[in-house]
């Protein structure tokens, strides 16, 4: 399990194989048949292990999630892939479960049903996943491209708006805006404020 999280850290997650685990270890990959049932069953076991990472931090709902989603974009900083394969298979694995638990307990001990706060956490680790999964795609392609082929599309870009879309033409003479980072809290903003309007 360690070594396909090593391989998939450095490679991505296509590159995790049972093939590619058995020849980092020195055996053959059906000797690792013997552990797990098969690929998916290894993928479970990477996917439970990076989200014990994130620790669960009792208290009021909303510093609680606030923690949890920060947490848990640490964590896929480092396992960039987990974003990439977290919705291929069910939460079943121990930590997941204990993290879906946790949200919900949080959620109804501030007084949401049960149902609204399974919707909660859901919308919450949408953003969650989404974002790293965006960025983390953005950063594979801009390392494998040209960066100069980038900029040409933006000139390009630049003129065709001259004159006829005066908004996007004055962004992209001059383009700004929040970080990654700061992206991502805005947004977890507008999501737990929204949660705060209906409690």
């Amino acid at each position: 399990m360690a070594t396909a999280i090593e391989i998939a850290d450095e490679s991505g997650a296509t590159a995790v194989t049972m093939k590619a685990v058995g020849d980092r270890l020195g055996v053959t990959a059906m000797a690792l048949y013997r552990h797990v049932g098969n690929k998916d069953g290894l993928v479970d076991l990477m996917l439970d292990t990076t989200t014990a990472e994130v620790g669960l931090a009792p208290g009021e709902w909303e510093p609680a999630l606030r923690a949890l989603a920060w947490g848990t974009r640490e964590m896929l900083k480092r396992h960039p892939w987990h974003a990439e394969l977290v919705h291929t298979r069910p939460p079943a694995g121990p930590h997941q479960m204990r993290r879906l638990d946790f949200i919900l307990s949080v959620l109804t001990a501030a007084g949401t049903s049960l149902p609204d706060a399974m919707t909660y956490a859901a919308m919450v680790f949408q953003h969650v996943f989404g974002s790293a999964l965006q960025e983390s795609t953005e950063a594979r392609f801009n390392t494998a491209d040209d960066p100069t082929a980038h900029y040409a599309v933006f000139v390009d870009m630049r003129e065709r708006a001259a004159g006829e879309m005066p908004a996007l033409f004055e962004w992209l003479s001059a383009p700004s805006g929040p970080s990654a980072d700061e992206r991502f809290e805005l947004v977890l903003g507008f999501l737990l404020d929204g949660i705060a309007s209906r409690l």
